[in-house]
């Protein structure tokens, strides 16, 4: 029997490659480049199976675009999937996957990262050695906060919001607090579930956003959410761009309603606007949540796995 045209839509490390060989068909697209509506499109209608990723747009506009769809599966490389419009996949007899769990620990490292960095200001002291002019150590120099024994706010109590609460506590010694729409227990102790944003921002110093995107979370944290945030705080991002309003973002920045911002996601991605980009209060990263080798081979695997199992006849073990 023929082995199942499968299309990989960016560069995957070696190992991923390989272990899609050994089943499939596999095109590997040389280029990281987004794919939009008619390359999608005519990719559903060429491919038995497809692995995409952030930025590839299967939309409902995608799909209507394909009249005739041999595509069975999308396996997505990544834990969120608001690039694909699930609900017109499966009107159209697609398979959507995803890949959870392996993006966990490398995401909440970047989320302490990106908090410690804004909180102590490494970012701009990194620029000022940079630039010649650091005249030396001095007592009141780039004077930062002060992060351990700190109260941390975490909005999306799943996988990733967990690690970033246990980081924060036992790391840090950090209270936490968090915000969840389901009740969530978890091991952490003295660790409370407020009923609302504005509670949340209220009494927390910190706060990091590990919500999926979506329709349902867009513009989840906005100008009402920040006008109750505490004095002082920061709030760092490494879910989706579009969960914070930015421009609510920079009017917080600017009127000092927030002390500052660490980004690893951004609104419209990869733009990032120029008012963001000259605020030295705000850490900006270049979407690493995930940039560690295992874990990119990790993740590839696994929606490799998804792709195997639907291919011999069994469920996949990640159906979104």
């Amino acid at each position: 029997m023929a082995k199942p045209r499968l299309l990989i839509t960016r560069p995957l490390p070696d190992p991923v490659i390989a272990a899609a060989e050994a089943f499939a068909d596999v095109t590997t697209c040389p280029l990281n480049d987004h794919w939009r509506v008619d390359d999608c499109a005519l990719a559903l209608i060429e491919y038995d199976a497809i692995l995409p990723t952030l930025g590839d747009t299967f939309s409902k506009a995608t799909f209507q675009a394909a009249l005739d769809i041999k595509c069975r599966i999308l396996a997505n490389f990544g834990v969120g999937f608001n690039h694909i419009d699930t609900k017109e996949a499966a009107r159209r007899g697609v398979v959507v996957t995803n890949t959870p769990g392996a993006v966990t620990d490398a995401t909440a490292d970047i989320a302490l990262t990106l908090l410690l960095m804004t909180a102590r200001r490494a970012g701009e002291g990194e620029r000022l050695v940079r630039s010649g002019n650091w005249n030396g150590w001095h007592p009141t120099q780039m004077l930062g906060q002060h992060v351990s024994g700190k109260t941390i706010g975490i909005v999306g109590m799943g996988r990733i919001g967990q690690a970033v609460a246990h980081r924060a506590h036992y790391g840090f010694g950090m209270d936490v607090v968090y915000f969840n729409r389901s009740k969530r227990k978890t091991t952490i102790p003295g660790a409370r579930q407020v009923a609302d944003l504005k509670e949340l921002f209220a009494v927390s110093d910190f706060v990091s956003v590990n919500v999926p995107g979506g329709p349902e979370n867009h513009h989840l944290i906005d100008a009402h959410v920040l006008a109750a945030a505490k004095p002082g705080l920061i709030l760092v991002n490494t879910a989706r761009g579009d969960v914070i309003d930015e421009a609510a973002l920079l009017s917080a920045l600017e009127g000092g309603t927030i002390a500052g911002a660490g980004l690893d996601v951004y609104e419209h991605e990869p733009f990032v606007p120029t008012e963001l980009r000259q605020r030295e209060d705000v850490v900006l990263l270049p979407h690493l949540g995930t940039n560690a080798l295992e874990v990119r081979i990790e993740m590839g695997l696994m929606a490799v796995e998804n792709l195997r199992a639907f291919f011999a006849g069994e469920t996949p073990r990640n159906l979104v």
